[in-house]
């Protein structure tokens, strides 16, 4: 995958006096460690590393903070650091900078390392689907609503139109202030997360439709859907999924069961519904990593996400006698995260230590502006 920037993002990227980053990635991995622990202590308090949950260890190791994307941003807001170099993908780095303070930097150490779900909601596409429920009568009705894992152009948009953000954790009481103002939601861009939500408020499937853009290429005006359908609806689900968490498929569930019996079974609410349904918990990642924390010893688990999160609850929590599993023996990485390389960060930091700010994230500020607004009526 090539990441191609959003217009509403801008990146700068100095060149490296010294190296070029070319000549960084021809070097193995473990000749990294030194120069980059040595980069972080010339930088100390200036600077702080993000570690998403599914970064890889060799990268994740350097982290100031772990966690997920919004924990993360969060997180680096309160440090007052003046780099924030943000090892996940591009629209956690979006993220990080619209909530940063006036004088913080974000850096994205590579700038290929985007989001395949974030990408399936493009900003032209979701304003042709708006201009289609105006069209119908029904946008004045309808709140957008979108998940964080989208870009600063999709939150911008929801945030314009009197809608909001929403984190996996948070989804259910998004769609709940949603539902407070207006008859219908769209959401935003995973439609997994969204029918998944809907099913367990009580919304029947049957009024849940999905939109889908390349429908629209293909000469549909309602996104594969009828006028009738879309004013029947309650939630209008945007055609998008995560790679990594689309992968899982009810057969895994019953196998696992049938392999270690009494397992439970736990899984991310990007998951597909049919999946869902068979599982015995649903929950983000710090969800799914409270409850192993807080189970019994002698517990085992199977868990639907990221496969470098899994391998690394099963190693921490191995001493405590629980068993952790992937739900898929295959297992699943994210692609794009996996980017982000020692290399990469080991490049980033020390062109820091030589004053130069390299792949500098920088939402516009006009998109900055709304996409904070609908940020900040998640935070409320």
């Amino acid at each position: 995958m090539t990441f191609v920037l959003d217009e509403a993002t801008t990146a700068s990227a100095e060149a490296n006096a010294a190296c070029s980053l070319d000549h960084y990635l021809a070097l193995p991995d473990h000749s990294m460690d030194d120069r980059i622990a040595a980069a972080r202590a010339k930088l100390g308090a200036t600077t702080v590393i993000l570690g998403h949950h599914y970064q890889r260890d060799e990268v994740v190791r350097f982290a100031d903070f772990t966690g997920d994307s919004y924990k993360l941003s969060k997180s680096a807001m309160a440090t007052g650091a003046r780099y924030i170099v943000f090892c996940g993908v591009h629209f956690m780095a979006e993220s990080a900078d619209i909530l940063a303070d006036n004088g913080q930097q974000v850096i994205l150490p590579d700038l290929n390392a985007g989001c395949s779900m974030a990408d399936m909601a493009e900003i032209s596409q979701v304003e042709d689907c708006w201009d289609a429920l105006e069209r119908a009568g029904l946008a004045s009705e309808t709140i957008p609503v979108t998940y964080i894992n989208s870009t600063a152009a999709i939150k911008a948009f929801c945030g314009e139109r009197d809608g909001l953000v929403c984190t996996s954790s948070s989804a259910r009481k998004a769609l709940d202030w949603a539902f407070a103002r207006g008859k219908r939601v769209l959401f935003l861009p995973d439609q997994h997360l969204g029918r998944n939500t809907g099913q367990a408020m009580g919304i029947p499937l049957e009024e849940m439709v999905v939109w889908d853009p390349w429908a629209v290429q293909l000469g549909s005006s309602w996104g594969g859907q009828s006028a009738e359908r879309l004013a029947a609806s309650r939630i209008v689900l945007w055609k998008g999924h995560c790679a990594v968490h689309q992968r899982f498929l009810p057969s895994h569930v019953d196998q696992v069961r049938a392999k270690y019996p009494g397992i439970q079974v736990i899984v991310h609410p990007e998951c597909r519904y049919e999946v869902c349904q068979k599982a015995d918990m649903l929950g983000s990642t710090e969800q799914l990593i409270a409850r192993i924390e807080q189970a019994p010893v002698g517990s085992t688990f199977a868990v639907g996400t990221e496969i470098h999160l899994v391998n690394r609850m099963a190693k921490r929590f191995a001493s405590e006698g629980k068993k952790i599993v992937s739900l898929d023996d295959a297992g699943c990485l994210c692609t794009t995260m996996y980017r982000i390389s020692p290399q990469h960060l080991a490049w980033a930091l020390e062109n820091l230590v030589e004053g130069h700010v390299v792949n500098r994230i920088q939402v516009r500020p006009d998109v900055k502006r709304w996409a904070r607004v609908a940020l900040d009526r998640m935070l409320g």
